[in-house]
């Protein structure tokens, strides 16, 4: 993606056409179109041949590039999991993976980065029936994979509210539901999480659409990616006119959700009815 905004920026300096790029690389207008929005691979020649076109001359700045197109061809460590992935998740696993801020409203279940083993599991095992209990592990093996990042040095600030309807839906037993609240309570207390809690009480919210997460990068050039997952595929959504309206649901939720002092004693009362 980064590459991608890169080649765009440079082509819209030269004001060159998607189409006078894609002749200059013997492809399509479509295929500058996927490349420039990184849902492509990168062939070395046609980097090569497009910064040629674009007038990048300085040795250095050819250098860098070319060295991202390598870079953008490499496999993620999520890939070995791509045999238990629906098609469309490994592009997210890549995005959430490169995010600076994650926020997110969650109302089925509670948020992949915050279940604890036991839960995701029982989650796993609730979306792949009839799997093997191989598959089944290998995929809540990515979960926890994933979660690393949530904690790691260069972890990205995540904000979450979770529908109350998420925390009342049992999955697994009460002391699998036992032990992901009491997680919940532990981990939203690190410097970089906070979590809110949307209870019931509130009534209608601006969350009526359902769950959505909205992913931000650390590099300037890269849009706000909306991600929408849905049962046979999935949406990634990066028009600015798309990601403003659920950047105002989000914070909708957020202003009408109690504070994260409060989501967590919201959890403490639960955990006691558990």
């Amino acid at each position: 993606m980064l590459l991608g905004s890169q080649l765009r920026r440079l082509r819209e300096a030269r004001g060159i056409t998607r189409e006078a790029a894609g002749y200059s690389i013997r492809a399509s207008e479509s295929k500058i179109s996927r490349m420039e929005l990184g849902r492509v691979s990168f062939k070395t020649r046609d980097v090569e041949d497009l910064l040629t076109l674009y007038g990048i001359t300085d040795e250095q700045e050819r250098a860098s590039l070319l060295s991202l197109a390598r870079e953008a061809n490499v496999a993620g460590w999520w890939h070995s999991y791509s045999d238990v992935l629906p098609s469309w998740f490994p592009t997210y696993v890549g995005l959430e993976g490169a995010a600076s801020l994650i926020r997110a409203y969650e109302v089925q279940f509670v948020h992949g980065l915050l279940q604890t083993e036991a839960y995701a599991r029982a989650v796993v095992r609730r979306g792949m029936r009839g799997a093997s209990a191989a598959d089944v592990e290998k995929r809540v093996a990515l979960r926890l994979e994933r979660q690393k990042y949530l904690v790691s040095e260069n972890a990205p600030e995540f904000h979450i509210v979770l529908d109350e309807a998420a925390l009342r839906r049992p999955y697994g037993d009460r002391e699998v539901m036992r032990g992901q609240l009491q997680h919940l309570i532990e981990i939203s207390q690190r410097p970089n999480v906070r979590l809110q809690i949307m209870p019931f009480s509130f009534g209608g919210h601006s969350g009526e659409s359902g769950a959505f997460t909205i992913l931000s990068f650390p590099e300037s050039d890269l849009s706000d990616v909306v991600y929408l997952e849905q049962l046979t595929s999935a949406l990634y959504l990066d028009k600015h006119e798309d990601v403003a309206q659920y950047e105002t649901a989000l914070k909708e939720l957020q202003q009408d959700s109690p504070g994260p002092d409060e989501s967590r004693d919201l959890l403490r009362g639960l955990l006691q009815l558990s």
